[in-house]
């Protein structure tokens, strides 16, 4: 069974920009139950569709399968809106993978990090450039920003 862990971070500072031109991803929800959500994504000239089981702790189901660019811009057509713009940054450090997203459209201003481990309990080096752990706060899913987007957030 496929599995993911992940952790996930608020980013403090740009001092992780190293450079990397990003890719742009535009990605949409057809079910959105935590359940069972369906994603489509859109990550520069590829496509995907995800199926993810519920979460428990940092780990969840995850099912990801690649589909024509084509039938990806036919299902977002379809799915809950608004939609999740972002750009992808992929920063390496200390031997690890860390994926920085800048959010765009109607969550613009978020920037996350995260780290996918191969263990809940595998240690983390977290980057200086690396804020709080928001793991465990729902707010930040993706699934959870179509519907709460951050520049609605009572933010202070």
């Amino acid at each position: 069974m496929a599995k993911e862990i992940e952790r996930k971070f608020l980013v403090a500072d740009d001092s992780w920009r190293s450079g990397s031109p990003g890719c742009r991803y535009i990605q949409g929800y057809l079910s959105r139950d935590p359940e069972r959500m369906v994603r489509v994504r859109q990550a520069g000239t590829s496509a995907f569709i995800t199926i993810k089981g519920i979460t428990r702790g940092t780990t969840r189901q995850e099912f990801e399968y690649p589909i024509p660019l084509s039938d990806a811009e036919a299902l977002i057509k379809l799915c809950l809106r608004p939609l999740i713009e972002k750009t992808r940054y992929v920063v390496e450090y200390r031997g690890k993978r860390w994926e920085v997203d800048e959010f765009h459209g109607d969550n613009e201003g978020l920037v996350l990090a995260e780290i996918e481990l191969a263990r809940e309990d595998e240690p983390v080096d977290v980057p200086p450039w690396i804020g709080e752990e928001v793991s465990h706060d729902a707010r930040y899913f993706n699934a959870n920003l179509v519907e709460h987007p951050y520049t609605r957030w009572n933010i202070k």
